[in-house]
């Protein structure tokens, strides 16, 4: 589906149908498009898989985490141009569209740090038990796999029952995310919505 809007309404209302928003962009053209994959990805929260070395990095504490303390800054670096044409799809409309998810309480952010400089994160929407996980971004390695097991123990912590990463990427393969079927995903959707809890 393309068109619509960046609206608070409209995006709450597509999340709670499965719809993300993923703009596609080819130099000056964008459209503003909307998915939902089938299958979708998933990262069931007592599945989730810490490699040894990032496991012995968080032992160490190496990686100190903070949440909602710097959502500008994580979407903005999110945004930052990582294909070899400088593209992205995180466009200005988006930015704006998630600050001000972000300030009305929807959006949230992951910040890691390492020596008080903020070296990975992701942020994504919450609405009742359900996550759905937007973009991360890693300034030193294992930063952004950081960003995800700390977030996931604090889905946990909260009460949350489904953390949507939407495409199965190989880095999260690794750490355990997996396909579900799409019906099968928006059955789950609808009865984690119900949940009262937040993030």
């Amino acid at each position: 589906m393309v068109g619509g809007s960046l609206s608070a309404d409209w995006l709450l209302s597509a999340y709670r149908r499965g719809i993300f928003p993923w703009p596609c962009v080819d130099g000056d053209i964008e459209i503003l498009a909307w998915f939902s994959p089938d299958p979708r990805a998933v990262l069931e929260l007592d599945e989730l898989h810490v490699p040894r070395r990032l496991q012995r990095r968080l032992r160490r504490g190496e990686f100190q985490v903070t949440f909602d303390q710097a959502f500008d800054e994580v979407i903005h670096a999110c945004a930052a141009p990582r294909r070899k044409d400088g593209g992205t799809w995180i466009t200005g409309g988006m930015i704006e569209a998630f600050c001000r998810m972000h300030d009305l309480g929807w959006a949230h952010s992951v910040e890691v740090w390492h020596d008080a400089r903020m070296v990975g994160g992701l942020y994504g929407i919450a609405i009742g038990g359900f996550f759905g996980a937007e973009s991360m971004f890693h300034r030193q390695r294992d930063a952004s796999k950081a960003a995800v097991v700390f977030l996931v123990q604090h889905l946990r912590r909260r009460g949350f029952q489904l953390l949507d990463v939407q495409q199965d990427t190989e880095h999260l393969s690794r750490m355990g995310a997996r396909l579900i079927r799409r019906d099968e995903f928006l059955r789950r959707l609808q009865q984690c919505l119900q949940l009262p809890v937040s993030f």
